[in-house]
């Protein structure tokens, strides 16, 4: 990771916000927002381990970025998530997991970039020129339904086990994160939040929520009381950041959306 000309630097003007919910006695979810790394982890395992599991998590993210000085790349971030797994099982012994979802700026030949990524069915949506998109997949097993053309959007809503993922941390399961690697222009929002949000508000809702209040910090409360209204029938946790500055020469770039290699997945 070289160094990046400060006149390419970009920042971040973030809210995040938490609720355990109505129906859950302890909030498992962990969240973590800095100058270049947004990221949600909604634990699992109930008392002491899913709590543990994204804590873990998020610790790790935490230290990592300190040491790579804010400097960060695909690898870097595929290095933290392996290094979650075993410290979240060291912890844990195989009873707490976390999913977890986040995005990150980083500096491919000195241009910012989002890099995206999760692994279970925490999201992360992006929201340009007033339409929102959710640009991570679920690991979950309606998704796979959904994909497979199994299950049709309403009949996925009512799905009995919408709720069991298929990729996680620290559960000695499949660990292996998916990363998208987009555009990143002054003016773009991104949303990260648990299934606590996802769960209970559509992407239509989120929509209108995040157009109707451009500070983040209240767009982020705002999110937290609506998915309370519609239910709140899980931990609710959710960042909201917008891009405050960015070089103007980076504002019209176009690239495909690219599904990023890592050298672990090279190496497998």
């Amino acid at each position: 990771m070289s160094a990046v000309p400060e006149e390419h630097w970009v920042a971040l003007h973030h809210g995040q916000s938490t609720d355990r919910g109505l129906r859950r006695a302890l909030n498992e979810d962990s969240m973590l927002a800095t100058d270049t790394l947004l990221l949600v982890a909604d634990g699992m395992g109930g008392h002491a381990a899913g709590d543990v599991a994204s804590s873990v998590c998020v610790q790790t993210f935490a230290e990592g970025v300190r040491q790579a000085h804010g400097l960060i790349d695909a690898q870097l971030i595929d290095d933290l998530l392996q290094r979650a797994d075993r410290a979240i099982l060291a912890a844990g012994s195989a009873r707490a997991g976390t999913t977890v979802s986040g995005a990150a700026v980083i500096y491919p030949e000195g241009q910012p970039q989002w890099l995206i990524f999760n692994v279970g069915d925490s999201r992360t949506y992006r929201m340009a020129d007033g339409l929102l998109e959710q640009v991570t997949v679920d690991h979950s097993e309606v998704q796979e339904l959904l994909d497979s053309g199994q299950l049709s959007a309403g009949e996925a809503a009512e799905y009995p086990r919408r709720h069991v993922i298929t990729r996680a941390l620290g559960m000695r399961a499949d660990n292996r994160a998916d990363f998208w690697m987009l555009p990143l222009k002054a003016g773009d929002r991104l949303l990260v939040c648990s299934d606590g949000l996802s769960g209970e508000l559509s992407d239509e809702q989120m929509q209108q929520v995040l157009a109707r209040f451009p500070d983040p910090q209240q767009a982020a409360d705002e999110l937290i009381q609506a998915a309370l209204r519609n239910g709140g029938r899980d931990n609710i946790s959710v960042i909201v950041a917008d891009v405050a500055a960015g070089h103007p020469d980076d504002i019209d770039i176009t690239v495909p959306r690219q599904i990023i290699t890592t050298d672990t997945e090279e190496k497998s």
